[in-house]
């Protein structure tokens, strides 16, 4: 064929290179070998193993023209492909564009669904209380409850006022704590921990998640004196929760405020605990139930103090409506509602002393006043702060009162002889934020921009934990 072959074999016949292909053929018609007649057949044929050349190009392109008109379809080719790769590209990117837009309004989508979800849950968290709330005590017939917005329990309007029964039950109950205090001061428990040994405290456990993340911050604590290893807690997302420690879980979360929650007290014999908010309201709440069984509206304006009376029955609230109120837990009823007109200044904290027949508030103006229960008047005022009194505290020795500021300081006042026996300056800028004597009345905590304990009489700072 004159042809370089592609698949080259030999003939042993004639010794003579054909193309397979050619020689296959001829042998299939003629059956000979075509140099010399000889009797040949395709079993004889032997391959020649050759690395494929580049076959020559034909005469017809070897030409200049010809070779121009070889590279000009080359170009033209290579340019139609990567005009073809640049289309694919920009559909490609068109639809990647699309895609993108898609999944963004999608995300926007899911965010307000999901937002629209847990507003709903929060609503029913809300309306479930409501629609079963049982009160722990029935109402007289004399004096009906009304129902507020919502089903909820709301207090009349007129106030029930302190029944010689009333004030003869916080006389006899003063009467036995009394009593019992002074048994009791007479010597120190022998469980007490030693200043010595309580240096030596350290963190032992932290616990996060109780609260909502997005609304960080708790606000008010407690523990239940029944078991302390139940933690009561008050947040900014307007939940109060009740938490084991123990068992690292939380027992129940608590919803039904509409601001956040500044003071929670756990009842010390009763699974129920108590919260007060700037939304004007105090709630009553079964721990185990779940729910909200009281919501006391003895004032209109934001609650700033909580404290539970010793017979675990009664409730002191003080208010930025400058009133303090005296409630019945079991009725919600408010019984008796003061303020001092000649003041007129919002209260900041109120604490009862530990036999509860006088009490302690504090005001905006960096006043402390002490009030007589069943009087309710007011006894004495203790002026030396400045700022706003942020909290108070009675010892259980009956004697000594701690209060605190914005001014960052610690005043002790005797309440035998009416004055400032001792002040206590903190560092700058230090925010006093609870104040609270142990049961034996010889140490005193404070929590602010950090937790400090002293010990009293020397009042010498015996633990520090900065968190």
């Amino acid at each position: 064929s004159n042809e370089v072959p592609e698949h080259p074999c030999v003939s042993p016949v004639s010794n003579q290179v054909f193309e397979r292909r050619l020689i296959e053929k001829y042998i299939a018609e003629n059956g000979t070998d075509p140099m010399n007649g000889q009797p040949l057949s395709e079993e004889q044929l032997v391959d020649i193993k050759v690395s494929h050349p580049i076959r020559p190009k034909a005469p017809s392109a070897t030409s200049i023209p010809a070779i121009l008109k070889s590279l000009q379809d080359e170009w033209d080719a290579v340019m139609l492909h990567s005009f073809t790769l640049r289309q694919q590209l920009q559909t490609t990117r068109q639809e990647l564009s699309h895609a993108l837009y898609q999944h963004d309004a999608a995300c926007r989508v899911i965010a307000r669904l999901t937002k629209e979800v847990t507003a709903a849950r929060e609503a029913l968290a809300t309306l479930k209380p409501q629609a079963g709330l049982i009160a722990p005590q029935a109402v007289p017939t004399s004096q009906p409850a009304a129902a507020g917005a919502g089903g909820e329990p709301m207090e009349i309007s007129e106030q029930v006022g302190m029944t010689p029964e009333i004030i003869q039950k916080l006389q006899d109950k003063a009467t036995i704590l009394t009593t019992e205090r002074k048994k009791r001061g007479k010597t120190v428990p022998e469980e007490l921990v030693r200043a010595e040994d309580l240096t030596k405290y350290r963190q032992v456990a932290s616990h996060a998640g109780l609260h909502s993340a997005s609304v960080p911050g708790i606000l008010a604590l407690d523990l239940c004196p029944s078991d302390t290893n139940k933690v009561l807690t008050g947040g900014a997302d307007k939940n109060v929760v009740v938490f084991d420690k123990k068992e690292e879980q939380i027992v129940a979360t608590l919803k039904g405020h509409t601001k956040k929650v500044t003071s929670v007290i756990y009842h010390p014999s009763q699974s129920v605990v108590f919260s007060a908010s700037p939304d004007n309201t105090i709630r009553v709440w079964s721990v185990t139930g779940g729910n909200c069984i009281q919501v006391v509206r003895a004032h209109d304006a934001g609650v700033t103090g909580l404290s539970l009376h010793a017979t675990g029955d009664y409730l002191l609230s003080s208010s930025e409506d400058q009133y303090w109120a005296f409630s019945d837990i079991q009725t919600g009823r408010v019984l008796t509602k003061v303020t001092d007109e000649s003041a007129g200044c919002a209260l900041t904290c109120a604490q009862f002393h530990p036999d509860g027949l006088i009490f302690g508030t504090g005001t905006a103006d960096s006043q402390i006043k002490i009030w007589d229960l069943k009087e309710r008047t007011n006894v004495a005022n203790f002026p030396g702060h400045s700022g706003p009194v942020t909290s108070i505290a009675f010892s259980e020795n009956g004697y000594y009162l701690a209060t605190g500021a914005q001014d960052s300081s610690l005043k002790l006042w005797d309440l035998r002889k009416l004055k400032n026996f001792k002040t206590i300056t903190l560092d700058n800028n230090y925010e006093v934020k609870s104040l609270v004597f142990d049961q034996s009345g010889t140490y005193l905590a404070v929590g602010g921009s950090d937790i400090r304990v002293y010990i009293c009489k020397q009042w010498s700072e015996v633990l520090n934990f900065t968190g």
